[in-house]
């Protein structure tokens, strides 16, 4: 069961598009094992690709698991956060009435220094 913790300037409802229901699935790429408490956060984004205000953020359950129902039809940014892993972003287009997103998270990447 998703739980959505802010919500905040993003009509869900009355889409006269439609709306779609999305449920994603965030997995450690390496061992494909489920990422609990990831942080899932959406943003629309509008024709010129600019993200809108406000947005919404789900929460994985133990099984790596969360959903939402309601999001309207049109381009919809990702972005997943876990702890210990590398930040993923990714935009899609929203155009079916339900949509199955799986996303693999990979390890962190060293940084680079032009100093050693």
């Amino acid at each position: 069961m998703a739980c959505v913790l802010a919500l905040a300037g993003w009509a869900l409802a009355g889409d006269p598009k439609g709306s779609s229901k999305i449920d994603f699935v965030v997995l450690k790429e390496a061992t494909g094992k489920p990422v609990r408490n990831a942080a899932v956060i959406l943003h629309s984004v509008n024709e010129k690709g600019h993200q809108g205000r406000g947005g919404l953020e789900l929460k994985t359950d133990m099984n790596g698991k969360t959903s939402i129902e309601g999001i309207p039809y049109g381009k919809l940014r990702v972005q997943v956060i876990a702890r210990g892993l590398q930040t993923y972003g990714e935009d899609f287009i929203i155009d079916q009435p339900a949509h199955q997103i799986t996303i693999k998270l990979k390890p962190p990447q060293g940084q680079y220094s032009i100093y050693k």
